[in-house]
């Protein structure tokens, strides 16, 4: 597997505007995900990271703990797999930086693997995990996630296609090696830049996926 970019933080450049290719804009917000929507358990929540974390130890916050750390809000965009984009969102919670900040990866990290109710799964390069825009959200426009839409925690990508941001996320693994998420197990493209239009597997070039 091909190192990734080293810049971390940082996302190739974009159009300021514009769609990415074979994208339509979206005036509402389709509910779109796979399986039931989970009951919210407060008192049984938790988000956790875990893996090749620097101290070797795993970090984890209750559903009470997590609402405390920096609310921090991002304007970013939503593009859909299935073609759509929501474009100019404001999403508001707690930015990949912060959690980044409180559970540092050991040095060998390359990916991370998100993980979300249901044991589903989406891998990240850990560039991307850690681009600036890149958000735990609880808020959209100032309102509250819902459900359906991904409450309490969903992640933002604005950068990559929305599969590669769960709905209902529970915590993040510190990877040293790439691994294939849900969706990336079935077909789709490992990495989704949807500029470059990365939707299936079998427009991966090399580098772009685990070896085999």
């Amino acid at each position: 597997m091909g190192q990734p970019d080293s810049r971390v933080g940082e996302v190739p450049e974009r159009p300021e505007e514009g769609l990415p290719p074979g994208q339509r804009v979206q005036r509402g917000w389709p509910v779109t995900h796979y399986g039931p929507v989970p009951r919210f358990r407060p008192e049984r929540w938790e988000f956790r990271v875990f893996g090749a974390t620097a101290d070797g130890d795993k970090h984890c916050w209750s559903h009470d703990e997590f609402s405390t750390l920096p609310y921090e809000t991002v304007v970013g965009d939503l593009h859909c797999v299935t073609k759509f984009s929501m474009l100019g969102s404001e999403w508001g919670g707690v930015t990949a930086a912060t959690v980044l900040g409180l559970a540092p990866p050991a040095p060998g990290v390359t990916h991370v693997m998100v993980w979300a109710e249901y044991g589903y799964s989406a891998n990240l390069r850990l560039s991307d995990f850690t681009a600036p825009h890149t958000l735990f959200a609880t808020h959209r426009d100032g309102e509250l996630l819902t459900a359906e839409h991904g409450f309490p925690l969903r992640l933002v990508v604005p950068h990559l296609y929305a599969w590669k941001g769960p709905k209902w996320v529970r915590g993040v693994e510190y990877m040293t090696a790439d691994r294939r998420g849900f969706w990336e197990e079935r077909g789709y493209h490992n990495v989704g830049d949807p500029w470059k239009e990365q939707r299936y597997s079998y427009q991966e070039e090399p580098g772009d996926g685990p070896e085999p």
